[in-house]
Protein backbone atom coordinates (compact mmCIF):
# COMPACT_ATOMS: atom_id res chain seq x y z
CA UNK A 1 0.00 0.00 0.00
CA UNK A 2 1.06 3.56 -0.69
CA UNK A 3 -0.46 6.98 -0.12
CA UNK A 4 -1.40 9.09 -3.10
CA UNK A 5 -2.71 12.63 -3.22
CA UNK A 6 -5.09 12.88 -6.15
CA UNK A 7 -6.58 15.98 -7.74
CA UNK A 8 -10.06 14.93 -8.81
CA UNK A 9 -12.76 17.29 -10.07
CA UNK A 10 -11.03 20.30 -8.53
CA UNK A 11 -10.63 18.71 -5.11
CA UNK A 12 -7.69 17.05 -3.43
CA UNK A 13 -8.08 13.58 -1.93
CA UNK A 14 -5.65 11.20 -0.26
CA UNK A 15 -5.93 7.46 -0.75
CA UNK A 16 -3.89 4.54 0.57
CA UNK A 17 -3.92 1.84 -2.11
CA UNK A 18 -1.73 -0.65 -3.91
CA UNK A 19 0.30 1.24 -6.56
CA UNK A 20 -0.97 -1.10 -9.29
CA UNK A 21 -4.65 -0.36 -8.55
CA UNK A 22 -6.32 1.04 -11.67
CA UNK A 23 -7.53 4.60 -11.15
CA UNK A 24 -11.04 3.38 -12.09
CA UNK A 25 -11.23 1.40 -8.85
CA UNK A 26 -9.72 4.21 -6.80
CA UNK A 27 -12.40 6.56 -8.14
CA UNK A 28 -15.26 4.12 -7.63
CA UNK A 29 -14.29 2.26 -4.45
CA UNK A 30 -12.27 4.82 -2.50
CA UNK A 31 -13.63 8.18 -3.66
CA UNK A 32 -17.19 6.94 -4.32
CA UNK A 33 -17.35 8.53 -7.77
CA UNK A 34 -19.37 5.82 -9.48
CA UNK A 35 -20.23 7.62 -12.71
CA UNK A 36 -17.15 6.15 -14.35
CA UNK A 37 -18.11 2.61 -15.33
CA UNK A 38 -16.28 -0.69 -15.59
CA UNK A 39 -16.87 -2.27 -18.97
CA UNK A 40 -14.36 -4.57 -20.62
CA UNK A 41 -11.44 -4.15 -18.24
CA UNK A 42 -8.93 -4.03 -21.11
CA UNK A 43 -9.28 -0.37 -22.18
CA UNK A 44 -11.19 -1.22 -25.36
CA UNK A 45 -14.83 -0.23 -24.78
CA UNK A 46 -14.57 3.33 -23.44
CA UNK A 47 -17.00 3.01 -20.52
CA UNK A 48 -14.23 3.95 -18.10
CA UNK A 49 -13.14 7.13 -19.90
CA UNK A 50 -12.01 10.03 -17.74
CA UNK A 51 -9.95 13.14 -18.45
CA UNK A 52 -6.36 13.34 -17.33
CA UNK A 53 -5.19 16.94 -17.77
CA UNK A 54 -8.07 17.37 -20.24
CA UNK A 55 -7.16 14.34 -22.36
CA UNK A 56 -9.60 11.43 -22.61
CA UNK A 57 -8.02 8.25 -21.19
CA UNK A 58 -9.26 4.80 -20.26
CA UNK A 59 -9.07 4.40 -16.50
CA UNK A 60 -9.47 0.62 -16.17
CA UNK A 61 -5.84 -0.07 -17.11
CA UNK A 62 -4.22 3.10 -15.75
CA UNK A 63 -2.45 2.45 -12.43
CA UNK A 64 -2.85 5.04 -9.71
CA UNK A 65 0.94 5.19 -9.43
CA UNK A 66 1.15 6.74 -12.92
CA UNK A 67 -1.13 9.70 -12.14
CA UNK A 68 1.22 11.93 -10.13
CA UNK A 69 -0.18 15.41 -9.64
CA UNK A 70 -2.21 15.45 -12.85
CA UNK A 71 -5.79 16.74 -12.71
CA UNK A 72 -8.44 14.04 -13.10
CA UNK A 73 -11.94 14.91 -14.28
CA UNK A 74 -14.75 12.39 -14.08
CA UNK A 75 -18.30 12.66 -15.38
CA UNK A 76 -19.25 14.07 -11.97
CA UNK A 77 -16.76 16.89 -12.49
CA UNK A 78 -17.80 17.78 -16.03
CA UNK A 79 -20.41 20.18 -14.63
CA UNK A 80 -21.86 20.75 -11.19
CA UNK A 81 -25.49 20.68 -12.29
CA UNK A 82 -25.38 18.33 -15.26
CA UNK A 83 -25.70 21.28 -17.60
CA UNK A 84 -22.60 20.80 -19.75
CA UNK A 85 -23.56 21.31 -23.43
CA UNK A 86 -22.98 17.60 -24.09
CA UNK A 87 -25.20 16.55 -21.20
CA UNK A 88 -27.95 18.85 -22.47
CA UNK A 89 -27.51 17.59 -26.04
CA UNK A 90 -27.56 13.96 -24.86
CA UNK A 91 -31.00 14.53 -23.39
CA UNK A 92 -32.24 16.62 -26.33
CA UNK A 93 -31.23 13.90 -28.80
CA UNK A 94 -32.58 11.11 -26.55
CA UNK A 95 -29.24 9.29 -26.62
CA UNK A 96 -29.38 7.12 -23.47
CA UNK A 97 -30.94 3.70 -23.69
CA UNK A 98 -29.46 1.47 -21.00
CA UNK A 99 -27.08 4.32 -20.16
CA UNK A 100 -24.12 2.22 -19.15
CA UNK A 101 -21.63 3.58 -21.69
CA UNK A 102 -22.90 7.15 -21.60
CA UNK A 103 -20.45 8.68 -19.14
CA UNK A 104 -17.54 7.32 -21.18
CA UNK A 105 -19.13 8.51 -24.41
CA UNK A 106 -19.69 12.00 -23.00
CA UNK A 107 -16.16 12.24 -21.57
CA UNK A 108 -14.64 11.20 -24.92
CA UNK A 109 -16.84 13.69 -26.76
CA UNK A 110 -16.00 16.51 -24.32
CA UNK A 111 -12.26 16.07 -24.83
CA UNK A 112 -12.81 15.89 -28.59
CA UNK A 113 -14.97 19.04 -28.77
CA UNK A 114 -12.47 20.97 -26.67
CA UNK A 115 -9.98 20.62 -29.53
CA UNK A 116 -12.45 20.56 -32.42
CA UNK A 117 -15.42 22.84 -31.74
CA UNK A 118 -16.97 22.47 -35.21
CA UNK A 119 -16.51 18.84 -36.26
CA UNK A 120 -17.78 17.07 -39.34
CA UNK A 121 -19.31 13.59 -39.43
CA UNK A 122 -16.07 11.79 -40.28
CA UNK A 123 -14.16 13.61 -37.53
CA UNK A 124 -16.81 12.66 -34.96
CA UNK A 125 -16.79 9.04 -36.10
CA UNK A 126 -12.99 8.88 -35.89
CA UNK A 127 -12.89 10.53 -32.47
CA UNK A 128 -15.59 8.28 -31.03
CA UNK A 129 -14.26 5.08 -32.59
CA UNK A 130 -13.64 2.59 -29.80
CA UNK A 131 -16.41 3.86 -27.55
CA UNK A 132 -18.80 0.97 -27.70
CA UNK A 133 -22.55 1.34 -27.21
CA UNK A 134 -24.26 -1.98 -26.85
CA UNK A 135 -27.63 -0.34 -27.57
CA UNK A 136 -26.37 1.02 -30.90
CA UNK A 137 -27.21 4.69 -30.37
CA UNK A 138 -24.33 5.84 -32.55
CA UNK A 139 -26.51 7.98 -34.84
CA UNK A 140 -27.97 9.84 -31.85
CA UNK A 141 -24.52 10.16 -30.25
CA UNK A 142 -23.24 11.84 -33.42
CA UNK A 143 -26.29 14.13 -33.49
CA UNK A 144 -25.77 15.03 -29.83
CA UNK A 145 -22.13 15.92 -30.44
CA UNK A 146 -23.17 18.20 -33.31
CA UNK A 147 -25.87 19.75 -31.10
CA UNK A 148 -23.39 20.31 -28.26
CA UNK A 149 -20.94 21.96 -30.64
CA UNK A 150 -23.63 24.52 -31.46
CA UNK A 151 -24.54 25.03 -27.78
CA UNK A 152 -20.97 25.62 -26.58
Amino acid sequence: MAKYVLHVNGKQSEVDVDPATPILWVLRDHLHLTGTKYGCGIAQCGSCTIHLEGVAVRSCQLPVSSIGGQEITTIEGLSEKGDHPLQKAWMEQDVPQCGYCQSGQIMSAAAFLKNNPDPGDEEIEAAMNGNICRCGTYTRIKAAIKTAAKLA
